[in-house]
């Protein structure tokens, strides 16, 4: 019998071993084993038995990591590689690529790691969130909503947004705004990336009933670390405009050049800010810029907190209606 028990035993060690191949030791020299998830904005999160949910440190708060998962690698002048990272001394990590070999690198400048072995879903990223406001005040009814779906693959990725607001009030014709895009990046060597994007914005104060926004460019990451990505694009973009009266439908094409800005070693603050400014090609002397800002708190449990500012501005609209339109929003959401 007892034969029996040190066998089970022995099998039941073998398979908790087998199953916990990455290994994480702290400053502290305490350790974690289990299975590494991902590294991203500067938080590395890995997958314990002996927890329901995912632990979670710092990147920078890590001495020394080995791993037998099998990662998508990002540094940060660019370069991505698919293999395994160990730790070799004096904060230098081995990244053990199938195509390279073993490739030696700092370990600041590994900014995102990304496990391959999980299928589909690991790569997957997505969040929601909803505001709504009441006021007894003209009976006023006001509902936000800000979503999005990403997906990070070796050598692209894409990105999907939605965003809405619908107000009523008593007296005042009612107020929407909805914007829709999908973003496809594809990434070359070092830092630099093709863009292909489509955009949509519909909203009652410059009378708007659909732009369609079709942008194509090349961009490059300006800084790309474990505290900020901050990116710099250009290239050309068309402009299918269709309003509430038809006479002003115009189409254009348009220059563009654009900007996004992410920080995110601020605690359990992130800060995202983007603009695009649209010279006119075909329409000399008018221009358009998008900017919008977002602050999210993280609060347990994957969910958080949010406010942000959308704005819209054109110096030629049509007639009868503001140059420009902004939207002030907050909102509770969760995010995978």
């Amino acid at each position: 019998m007892k034969k029996i028990e040190c066998t089970l035993l022995l099998m039941l060690f073998c398979i908790v071993s087998f199953a916990q191949n990455d290994k994480i030791t702290f400053r502290n020299n305490d350790s974690v084993v289990g299975e590494v998830k991902h590294m991203k904005q500067g938080v590395l999160s890995i997958e314990t038995d002996y927890s329901d949910d995912d632990f979670t440190i710092e990147w920078i708060e890590i001495k020394d990591i080995s791993t037998e998962t099998y990662f998508l690698i990002t540094l940060s002048d660019g370069q991505r590689y698919n293999g395994k990272i160990a730790s070799n001394g004096d904060g230098l990590i081995d990244l053990i690529t199938d195509d390279e070999g073993t490739v030696v690198v700092n370990k600041e400048s590994i900014v995102h790691l990304e496990s391959v072995d999980k299928g589909f879903w690991s790569q997957v990223y997505a969040s929601v969130d909803v505001g709504f406001d009441m006021t007894r005040a003209n009976n006023l009814r006001q509902l936000t909503s800000r979503s999005n779906v990403g997906y990070l693959a070796e050598r692209w990725s894409t990105d999907l947004f939605y965003n809405v607001l619908n107000s009523q009030q008593d007296s005042v014709a009612p107020v929407s705004r909805d914007d829709a895009g999908i973003d496809f990046k594809y990434y070359f060597e070092r830092k630099w990336f093709a863009l292909i994007s489509t955009t949509f914005l519909s909203n009652t104060e410059q009378k708007l009933d659909l732009r369609t926004n079709g942008r194509l460019g090349m961009g490059t990451y300006i800084l790309q670390t474990n505290a900020v990505f901050w990116n710099l694009s250009t290239g050309a973009s068309f402009n299918k405009e269709l309003y509430e009266e038809p006479e002003n439908d115009r189409d254009s094409w348009e220059g563009f050049v654009a900007s996004e800005l992410n920080m995110f070693d601020t605690g359990d603050l992130s800060l995202t800010s983007k603009i695009g400014v649209y010279p006119g090609i075909t329409e000399r002397g008018r221009w358009r810029y998008d900017f919008s800002f977002d602050v999210k708190y993280d609060l347990p449990k994957d969910f958080y907190v949010r406010m942000a500012l959308t704005l819209n501005y054109d110096n030629q609209p049509v007639e009868g209606t503001s140059k420009s339109d902004y939207v002030f929003s907050t909102g509770f959401g969760w995010e995978l």
